[in-house]
């Protein structure tokens, strides 16, 4: 058997989504800028996947941009805020996806910004009343806190930010690329600014990805050298991909309800199976909690062993694909930033389990029973 549990990284393509791609691969080569018929053909089918995505979020098809993925939609806000908003400080977490870390960290290297940290627990659990600390002397200020945590998978409290920003009349983006297509999202209920989404993270394809923003707030480009995407991100638009992305967030949102229930089983399963099988396993951050986690993400914290050196290896051996790490030691490996901020030790191995829709009871059990061997627990 070999089973894949990393689709917190990448899921695999759906073939729905395939077929719906297929015609813009073969026989709608337009280019979209075009007048002609050929252009305007594939013009409607980047417009109508704008409607899609728009109505599945509850916003205005105007309110969405297209981009290359999550990473590029992270930077997009962060960079357009600061420089066409004329914002000098700006907020984040140190448990953030390096698309935002980085480009914050980077704006404030240039000196455009001063860069604060939301304090968090051990659990990184942030602390809302320093978010409101922090605002309070910084008002109008650039804030970045995610939905869901790509590596431990903790979910904020996305609402309760929103209006903590709101007070303070904070610009609000929030990463949503782990939680988009898993969740609901609906921008009329919410005070964020931005969200973002990544096509490859829910059953779409790579490459393609887009970013919400409120209307009113004008921010500048990042990319130019074309009128595409309303001036706003210049350059011949990935149509297929487009096409794509729309699709899969449609079937996303229509087996929201079936495939979580389906999910979160297979995340139970594996921590009750984990628990009986490896003596001194623990879980990182809130990821073994389903009211406060992703629920397709798991974080499993290993005992200190020899083992931890080769585990990634020796589980791809036995066809076990998943990711992970340890907390960094002092500049000595480069291991996961998010443990490391968590304080977790260094010497204990880290995995996550990230699943989707595709995976089975059968994987897991084999997943959990190819770990217990490299452990040397016999089962009780």
């Amino acid at each position: 058997m070999t089973v894949y549990f990393d689709n917190a990284a990448t899921t695999p393509l759906d073939s729905e989504v395939l077929d719906a791609m297929l015609p813009f691969m073969r026989e709608h080569f337009g280019n979209p800028s075009s007048i002609h018929g050929h252009g305007r053909q594939v013009r409607a089918a980047i417009e109508n996947a704008r409607k899609t995505i728009a109505h599945l979020i509850n916003a205005a098809p105007a309110e969405i941009s297209f981009t290359s993925g999550g990473t590029e939609a992270d930077n997009y806000a962060a960079f357009g805020s600061v420089r066409a908003l004329g914002l000098k400080h700006a907020i984040t977490s140190l448990l953030e996806h390096h698309a935002v870390l980085h480009a914050l960290q980077a704006l404030e290297k240039s000196g455009d910004i001063q860069l604060s940290y939301v304090r968090h627990d051990e659990q990184g659990r942030f602390d809302l009343e320093h978010l409101d600390e922090l605002l309070a002397t910084h008002p109008r200020t650039f804030v970045s806190l995610m939905h869901a945590n790509n590596e431990i998978g903790n979910l904020n409290d996305i609402e309760a930010i929103g209006e903590i920003c709101a007070r303070h009349d904070a610009v609000f983006h929030t990463d949503t690329v782990q939680t988009m297509g898993h969740y609901r999202h609906d921008v009329q209920k919410l005070k964020n600014h931005f969200l973002v989404g990544s096509a490859h993270k829910f059953h779409g394809p790579k490459g393609v990805g887009f970013l919400y923003r409120r209307s009113g707030l004008l921010i500048d480009a990042l990319i130019h050298g074309g009128s595409q995407e309303r001036n706003q991100r210049a350059g011949t638009e990935n149509v297929y991909g487009i096409v794509g992305l729309a699709k899969a967030l449609e079937i996303a949102y229509h087996g929201m309800a079936e495939h979580r229930q389906h999910i979160q089983g297979l995340k139970d399963r594996f921590i009750t199976k984990l628990r009986n099988e490896i003596d001194g396993i623990e879980f990182n951050g809130t990821s073994a909690e389903a009211n406060q986690s992703l629920y397709t993400v798991l974080n499993v914290s290993l005992p200190p062993s020899d083992l931890n050196e080769m585990l990634l290896f020796n589980l791809d051996i036995n066809r076990v694909s998943v990711s992970g790490g340890s907390a960094c030691t002092s500049g000595a490996n480069a291991g996961s930033h998010v443990l490391t901020a968590l304080g977790c030790d260094p010497n204990r191995g880290a995995i996550r389990f990230s699943m989707s829709k595709y995976n089975t009871t059968e994987e897991v059990d084999y997943a959990v029973e190819q770990l217990a061997k490299m452990y040397r627990k016999v089962p009780a």
